[in-house]
């Protein structure tokens, strides 16, 4: 297999990788402490998935950035955050899964911000090299 076929491949994969999470954050975005699937705590709302997208979309964008051309690097970033959006807004059935209060804005920014970050410095480096090369070919 040649590198650029293996780099598409793994993108598609980190790109799947992104869908998936983004889906399974949205869905289990509404866990409470209510003693059904967490433990009895007051009925409090306990967002477990944003902790989740904080790790997971920065380590998927960073992974992109390292393996893929840099102007790739946003794409599973933008598949995590239409994913959210679309099933979010028109999730099954029609239904909008996104819920009205402040967890869904969270869960927005604890997703994107560390993403974008990360995103920002691969193409920082990435213009850095391009730079340095170019400063380099024009001196030999």
């Amino acid at each position: 297999m040649t590198a650029p076929a293996r780099q598409g491949g793994l993108l598609a994969l980190l790109v799947l990788d992104a869908v998936l999470l983004a889906a399974l954050e949205l869905f289990f975005l509404p866990l409470r402490l209510d003693g059904l699937v967490l433990p009895k705590l007051g009925d409090v709302p306990a967002p477990v998935t944003v902790l989740v997208a904080a790790l997971t979309t920065p380590l998927l964008v960073r992974v992109a950035a390292r393996f893929a051309p840099p102007r790739y690097a946003a794409l599973p970033l933008v598949a995590w955050v239409l994913t959210l959006l679309i099933l979010g807004l028109f999730g099954p059935g029609r239904d909008v899964v996104l819920l009205e209060d402040w967890r869904t804005l969270v869960l927005l920014a604890a997703g994107v911000l560390p993403a974008a970050l990360v995103l920002g410095g691969a193409l920082g480096r990435a213009a850095r090299a391009a730079d340095a090369e170019r400063k380099a070919g024009s001196r030999g």
